[in-house]
């Protein structure tokens, strides 16, 4: 029996557009909510927000059979790191700050079993073999993973040609915060500069022939997001939509 097979990367492979929402809580609940609501993928976040590994676990398993796809953003693009997520039984990935070639070769070495990669095999204690009830798993699972760099700075910018072309990668996901800070113009995205780079950037990801990523929280930009040429595009998180939300609530009893 072979490792499941990975839907949201068939997905994007067939040019399909896939959205999804960030998952910053930590909450098993919200993770099953949010897998029930209607979107592609639910991202977990372990970058910025208080996700580690047993908080993972648990949103994994709320979110299995809800019909959605899962995420893992890990903090950092470390070996040992995407060893224990992709033990967990993710298989998709989204590596942050990746700035050129040789980083998201890393990515991808760190995602593989050899001779493909580096990854550590330990799959006989793991929950992506369904603790070894999936005796093929070691021998099928690099096929199955799915590897999102996030390019997010003016070095990514740069070397954008480099990193949409390496071997491996499936997608590249433009941070426009990130980049938007590093560009000189810190919490304004907008800014014709960044815009102009962002681009340029999902036009080269493209011409690659790799599956082009971004996000925004404004639900006015997905058609022109998505007539550039995305097809993975995060749309909110349920930090902010909650927030939101109550926020609206209470502004609305007081009135």
């Amino acid at each position: 029996m072979p490792a499941p097979k990975n839907l949201l990367k068939a997905a994007l492979l067939r040019g399909d557009i896939q959205v999804g929402v960030w998952l910053g809580l930590g909450s098993g609940a919200v993770a099953e909510m949010a897998a029930g609501a209607g979107f592609d993928w639910c991202l977990i976040d372990a970058e910025h927000s208080p996700n580690v590994l047993p908080t993972i676990g648990e949103q994994l398993r709320s979110m299995n059979g809800r019909g959605t796809s899962a995420i893992l953003r890990v903090p950092v693009c470390e070996d040992w790191v995407i060893k224990q997520m992709l033990d967990l039984g993710v298989q998709t990935l989204l590596v942050p700050m990746v700035h050129d070639g040789a980083l998201a070769a890393k990515a991808v070495a760190a995602t593989r079993y050899p001779p493909d990669g580096v990854r550590g095999v330990g799959a006989a204690l793991a929950r992506a073999s369904d603790y070894s009830g999936i005796p093929d798993y070691t021998s099928t699972a690099n096929a199955e993973i799915c590897v999102i760099v996030q390019a997010e700075s003016r070095a990514s910018l740069d070397n954008i040609d480099a990193i949409a072309g390496t071997a491996g990668v499936d997608a590249v996901f433009i941070g426009p915060a990130d980049l938007a800070a590093d560009m000189g113009h810190l919490g304004n995205p907008a800014h014709p500069e960044v815009q102009g780079a962002i681009d340029h950037m999902i036009a080269r990801i493209r011409a690659a022939g790799k599956v082009a990523g971004t996000l925004t929280f404004d639900p006015a930009q997905v058609p022109g997001i998505l007539a550039k040429g995305v097809t993975f595009l995060g749309v909110g998180s349920d930090v902010t939509t909650l927030a939101r939300g109550l926020r609206s609530l209470a502004a609305e009893v007081r009135g």
